[in-house]
């Protein structure tokens, strides 16, 4: 059965968590990790980029000069895109880019993350965070743990006073644990949870 060291925020060794096997004991899926993470990214593209066609710049109604004699090129209008203020050749349109990804697909693809998560020793669990706000005392609790770089930080609720801690800190990402998904673990090099978190990620998503 997987399992995982528990410390406290001063990174001494408290105890020792049983994992959900059908959680984080769940064989590496590279290509569904994939394609979870490419429709998050693409799902939050806007995709209001417009400019005008030749057809819908205002002006350019009339031929600029007659078509021979003049010694100038031919042209047609003062719209057509090789002009200064002309329109623009397959001009991109508002579009949307979303990809849509079955429930299970990607319930199994946050099971893959968080089990290489915990295969690769990238995985650390706290049982609490306990701070007054401080950006100095994130700070700290991220130099007890030995984290200097990227870290995807999962806490039970809000915990307002953590967030607050930490969202000065660079390097530092922190989710509750109802919002966690594959893009941020992916993204991160490590993942810090609380053990109140993982109990609630465990009931949200074995199998």
């Amino acid at each position: 059965m997987a399992s995982i060291k528990v410390y406290n925020q001063t990174g001494a060794q408290t105890g020792e968590l049983e994992l959900d096997e059908s959680v984080f004991g769940v064989e590496y899926n590279e290509g569904l990790i994939h394609q979870v993470v490419v429709a998050q990214a693409n799902n939050a593209r806007q995709g209001t980029k417009c400019t005008l066609t030749r057809t819908e710049v205002r002006g350019g109604g009339r031929k600029p000069w007659r078509q021979k004699g003049t010694g100038h090129a031919r042209q047609g209008s003062i719209r057509a895109p090789q002009w200064i203020k002309g329109g623009v050749v397959f001009a991109p349109k508002p579009r949307d880019f979303s990809q849509k990804v079955n429930i299970k697909a990607r319930r199994n693809a946050l099971r893959s993350a968080l089990s290489a998560k915990l295969n690769d020793g990238d995985m650390i669990a706290v049982d609490k965070f306990e701070v007054g706000g401080k950006t100095k005392e994130a700070a700290a609790i991220m130099k007890a743990l030995n984290i200097n770089k990227r870290v995807l930080i999962v806490v039970d609720g809000e915990n307002e006073m953590f967030l607050r801690a930490a969202k000065n800190i660079p390097f530092v990402r922190v989710l509750p644990a109802d919002q966690i998904n594959v893009k941020e673990l992916v993204e991160n090099a490590k993942c810090i949870m609380t053990v109140p978190a993982i109990k609630k990620i465990e009931e949200a998503y074995k199998a």
